[in-house]
């Protein structure tokens, strides 16, 4: 790969975020300007510049970071400014000393870098005195304080959509899985066939670790967030939805496996193979009308449609067209570790559906 093309994202940052960046690096400014008499405040346009962040909660541990690293730095370079001078040596001792000190402390990464170029800004500044210092670090401060409340008053993000979105096609998808199944065991498919669904079914996997990836990141942008509070109950029914999904991946891929490894030509004609074919057909429109539910909610009509912040397992919310146990009067002798097998995965998923304990 071209090394130049690492410098650029997959993604372009939300152009919000850079109107917000530009505002609080401004705004900090002219607040230091006013406040602080001194020097140009790059402190305080630096902490703007890196707490502004994806969510709010985001924001705020950046502004502790940057602040903690910020203080440590200021106060180390003052000391040894005071006891040894300003010599370039002395700078050099400060910066290994900022980063051990760091390692000692194990401060994050954020925090750790700030150690250090704080105390080498502080140090190669100009007059080093008391006043300089604390004006330094009410300088980040107020950078820091200055972007999170531009964050948290400029249209704060909420990142739920992308997880409700990736929630309903992880469940459709899933279906899908299910349908395959039914469809295999029905039409007799040969070994070929099942090879190919077995790796869409392990494909599910992925996308139910992506599903949870958005659910963590949407979760992250509603802490704290003054528009959270109408967003949080669908949010906690989306994570119990995925669950849920995390069991019926499990099932839906160990009974494809279990098909593909144990496919013959006369399992087709079984008639307990063609119940449970029907039984795994119900099962896909039962996943399938979950999924249509969670794409019928709408985002911004959460409250007026009834998500009334009780944390419900919308799993439940219909009886599934699922039957009775099937009862297997006598046992196919050449089959029949593959049906039992088959019939305690549809018992299990049965009772994942229907919300009861194992």
């Amino acid at each position: 790969m071209n090394p130049v093309a690492r410098l650029r994202s997959s993604s372009r940052t939300p152009f919000l975020q850079v109107v917000k960046t530009a505002v609080a690096v401004v705004a900090a400014v002219l607040l230091c300007r006013v406040l602080i008499d001194g020097p140009f405040p790059t402190f305080a346009a630096i902490a703007a510049l890196l707490v502004v962040q994806p969510s709010i909660n985001q924001s705020f541990v950046k502004g502790l970071e940057r602040s903690a690293g910020v203080v440590l730095g200021v106060v180390l370079a003052t000391a040894f400014h005071l006891l040894l001078g300003d010599s370039v040596w002395v700078v050099l001792v400060v910066i290994v000393l900022a980063i051990l000190l760091s390692w000692a402390l194990r401060l994050t990464p954020t925090s750790a870098t700030q150690v250090g170029i704080s105390g080498m800004l502080v140090l190669t500044a100009g007059v080093v005195t008391p006043n300089y210092s604390a004006d330094r670090i009410l300088e980040t401060v107020i950078g820091a304080v200055v972007a999170l409340a531009v964050n948290a008053v400029i249209v704060p993000p909420v990142l739920l959509e992308p997880a409700h979105l990736a929630v309903a096609r992880l469940a459709r998808d899933t279906a899908a899985a299910f349908e395959r199944i039914a469809i295999g065991l029905t039409e007799g498919w040969e070994a070929a066939r099942w090879d190919e669904a077995l790796r869409q079914a392990r494909a599910l996997r992925q996308q139910h670790a992506r599903a949870e990836a958005s659910l963590t990141a949407a979760g992250e942008s509603l802490t704290m967030n003054p528009r959270g509070g109408r967003h949080r109950t669908i949010l906690q029914r989306d994570t119990a939805i995925a669950e849920h999904l995390r069991v019926l991946v499990t099932r839906v891929t160990g009974m494809t496996r279990a098909i593909r490894d144990n496919t013959a030509p006369d399992l087709r004609s079984d008639p307990v193979v063609g119940s449970i074919a029907t039984e795994v057909a119900r099962v896909g429109a039962d996943v399938r009308a979950l999924s249509a539910r969670v794409e019928a909610t709408r985002l911004h009509h959460a409250e007026r449609d009834g998500f009334t912040g009780t944390g419900g397992d919308d799993t439940t919310a219909t009886e599934p067209a699922l039957t009775a146990p099937l009862e297997v009067v006598r046992p196919n002798s050449r089959h029949w570790v593959l049906i039992g097998a088959l019939l305690e995965d549809i018992r299990r998923v049965r009772e994942e559906l229907l919300g009861e304990d194992d």
